[in-house]
Order: structure tokens, then C-alpha cells, then sequence
């Protein structure tokens, strides 16, 4: 009798194909994205960090102190910038502090880092500001940071350390015997000897020795203001990649409402009215728009309530999105309905294809973890576009007009999935 079970539910699998790749391809799928994004950083892989480099000092050791940068895998240099609007010169020109701050504002680079006048000269010196007569303030060096990206900062202050030590080890060993000599009194002539014999000869950029300290002084400046750095911005940051995922679930079961009308019988009569397909579709399109708008302006307004989120201050850029994104995901789900032949290929189907997009276009973790080719194939979800444009809002207070690029896109998504809707839908006029 086991055997029997055992036959029967082996064939009532082999004959549901979404229950199959429900078992065996979502599993494989999921562990495929996460490798590439988690496993790709065990192997040390992960993407470099745009770092856009600013040189106020413009002296032999601050640009000795650039081109070490520069060696570093972690870190990809901007050096230089588009000409301004209305500039006659059309060449790429050197970075100053406005220009990086607004790369960093725009998104186009997470962190920015400034060296600024008299860099050159303080790098390499031990004296505490104001220790005796003729001190010196430690080389000081500004960082601007984009707050949605909690990874550059950490990474630059690392490695601002220890490029001060592999970019002049000769003036940084000279800072130290100077040093010494002024605690310890001057050395002795053969002490001197030894010290410019040890001086004068090559020495390589090894820092496998003990650590050098702070040699450094950096502050950092959150770069897209007021609320950039707050609770309430990160917690914008998740409402948005959850909303948009639940979103999606959402709009699939209202338009599952399609598929139960056929099995009822109720879509025949709707036919022979004066209603029609066309009218029918976007009757449901527009509920479920209205609906997607009303669940995700519920999920922000209780983010502001509850948790801090800074949502008065946006309002308009989160009107245009959320209205967007909700008309986007509605036809997206009139697709899956159209698609499908029943209510629970249709289950089985909208989890896998909502989870595969969300895992992809960024509402599980930040598409700036993944690496440049997976953020690129992110952009052909929905998700990527549309948190796109809430990190715009509530991270860099983007103005209404700065989200065109992803307004657009979901409108074109939207009226892409509307039309290919309308043609699935064609089979029920011809049944």
C-alpha cells in the first residue's frame, strides 16, 4: 500500500510543473544569487569601490599618496569630472570639491575623499597638535559619504592608514626619527650615520610590520541632506524594498480574480456585454493600481508613525513613485493572470517569478553588494527601478524631476505588460 502512495504522488509531480519548479528550481535559483553575491566577497571579489579623489594639495607627496590609492583592488579612482553645463571646454577636467560632493549626492560614486591644502606637508608627522613649539596638526583629510552604501567609509578609513605608510615610507621613517629626537634629545654621530645610511637606500612598500597608528585624520560628511545619515532614511531604505516585494504578491492575488471568473463562468457573461476585454482589463488594472497605492502609502505612513521615517518632507517625490510602481506592478500581475490557466499555476508561478525579481532587483539586500554584471541584469526587474527611486527620495532628497529616468522606465514597463496582457487575454474572446 506505501508503494501505491508513493507511485500516486510521484505521478501527480511529474504532472505539475510549477509544484516541480517550485521543489527543485527555486531552491537552485535562490542558491545561484546568493553565491554569486555572498560567495563572490568570500573569494574576495567583490566589486571596487568607486572613490572619487580630490587633490587640493597638489604636491609631490599628495599625489604620491593618490597613485597609491590608485594600486589598491578595493578601490576604483574617479579622478576627473564632466565639464559643467555651459562650460566651453568640453574636455574631462580634474575634480574639485563641488564637483565629487555632487557625485556623491547623484549616486554616481559612494564616497568621496578630500585632500586638502597641506596635506603633502603634515603627512608623516607623530606631533599632537599643539605639543611643544613649532608643531604641526596631523595630515587631516575629508570624506564624503553617501549613508545608503555603510560599507566605503569603513574601507577607505582603512585603507587612508595604510597608503600613509606605503606612499613615502622614507618621509614617514624621517618623521619618526625626528620625533625622537625631540623627546629623546639629538642623536650621536653614528647614530646619525646609520639612520641617513638606512635612509638613502630603496626601500619597497612592505607593511607587514607593526601598525603605524592614525597617521591620518579624516571626517566624515554625509553627502544628500537633512535626514541622509538618520534612522528614519534606513528605515525608508527597507519599507521600500519589502513594500515593492509585497507589492508585487499582492497585485498577483487581485488578479488572480480573472482566473476564478473563468472557472465560474462569470468572464463569459462580462464578454457578451458591452464591456469587452479591453475595458475589462484596464477595470482590473486600475483596482489593483489603486489598491498597490493604498498598501504601500499604509506601509510608509506607519514607517513614519512608528519608526521614524521622514516621510512629510518627501511627499511628492513618494507620491510619484508609489503611484508609478503600484500601476507598474498591477499590469506586471494582469500578465502572470493571463498567463496562467488556473488559480494555483498561478500561486505557484507569481512566488517564483516575484521572488527570483526581488532577490535580483534588490528588495532582499543592497544591489550595491553585488557585482557590476549583477546589478546590470537587476535592471530588467521591476524591483531595481523602482527602489531606484525611493533611494532618489528619502536618501539623496531628490527633487520631483530627477525621477524621470525611473519613472519612465516603470511607465514603459507598465504599458509593456498591458499590452502583452491584452493579447494573452485574447484566448478567452476565442473560447
Amino acid at each position: 500500500m506505501i508503494s501505491t502512495v508513493l507511485r500516486i504522488s510521484w505521478l501527480n509531480l511529474s504532472r505539475d510543473r510549477v509544484a516541480q519548479a517550485m521543489t527543485f528550481l527555486l531552491p537552485l535559483a535562490f542558491f545561484s544569487i546568493f553565491a554569486l553575491v555572498f560567495g563572490s566577497q568570500a573569494r574576495h571579489e567583490v566589486p571596487p569601490v568607486k572613490l572619487a579623489l580630490v587633490d587640493e594639495d597638489q604636491s609631490a607627496a599628495s599625489r604620491a599618496f593618490a597613485a597609491a590609492l590608485e594600486k589598491e583592488g578595493a578601490l576604483a579612482l574617479v579622478t576627473k569630472a564632466k565639464p559643467r553645463e555651459g562650460s566651453r571646454d568640453a574636455a574631462e577636467a580634474a575634480l574639485d570639491r563641488p564637483r565629487a560632493q555632487a557625485l556623491v549626492k547623484d549616486g554616481d560614486v559612494p564616497v568621496a575623499l578630500v585632500l586638502p591644502a597641506g596635506f603633502g606637508a603634515a603627512l608623516g608627522r607623530f606631533d599632537p597638535p599643539g605639543t611643544g613649539e613649532g608643531a604641526r596638526a596631523p595630515a587631516h583629510a575629508t570624506i564624503l559619504s553617501d549613508p545608503s552604501n555603510p560599507i566605503a567609509v569603513p574601507l577607505l578609513e582603512g585603507l587612508v592608514q595604510k597608503t600613509a605608510v606605503t606612499a613615502q615610507p622614507d618621509a614617514l621613517a624621517r618623521g619618526g626619527f625626528a620625533l625622537f629626537e625631540k623627546h629623546a634629545g639629538p642623536m650621536t654621530p653614528q647614530q646619525r650615520e646609520v639612520v641617513d645610511r638606512w635612509l638613502s637606500r630603496p626601500h619597497t612598500q612592505d607593511t607587514t610590520g607593526p601598525a603605524a597608528g592614525m597617521l591620518v585624520a579624516t571626517e566624515t560628511v554625509a553627502v544628500g541632506g537633512g535626514p541622509s545619515a538618520s534612522k528614519g532614511a534606513l528605515v525608508s531604505f527597507f519599507a521600500a524594498g519589502l513594500g515593492v516585494m509585497f507589492l508585487l504578491f499582492s497585485a498577483s492575488g487581485a488578479a488572480g480574480a480573472l482566473l476564478e471568473e473563468t472557472e465560474s463562468g462569470t468572464l463569459d457573461r462580462l464578454l457578451t456585454s458591452p464591456l469587452g476585454m479591453g475595458r475589462l482589463l484596464l477595470g482590473k488594472w486600475l483596482f489593483i493600481a489603486l489598491t498597490g497605492t493604498a498598501q504601500l502609502t499604509l506601509m510608509f505612513v506607519w514607517g513614519a508613525l512608528a519608526f521614524g521615517l521622514e516621510l512629510r518632507p518627501h511627499l511628492a517625490g513618494f507620491a510619484v513613485m508609489t503611484v508609478a510602481s503600484a500601476a507598474a506592478a498591477a499590469a506586471f500581475a494582469l500578465v502572470l493572470a493571463t498567463a496562467c490557466r488556473s488559480r494555483a499555476q498561478l500561486s505557484g508561478i507569481s512566488t517564483i517569478v516575484i521572488l527570483m525579481m526581488s532577490a535580483l532587483g534588490g528588495s532582499m539586500f543592497p544591489r550595491f553588494q553585488m557585482t557590476d554584471a549583477m546589478q546590470r541584469l537587476g535592471l530588467l526587474t521591476f524591483n531595481a527601478w523602482a527602489l531606484d527611486g525611493y533611494v532618489k527620495v528619502f536618501w539623496r532628497d531628490a527633487p520631483v524631476a530627477e525621477l524621470w529616468p525611473q519613472v519612465l522606465a516603470l511607465v514603459l514597463m507598465g504599458a509593456a505588460f498591458l499590452f502583452v496582457a491584452r493579447q494573452l487575454a485574447r484566448r478567452w474572446e476565442t473560447a
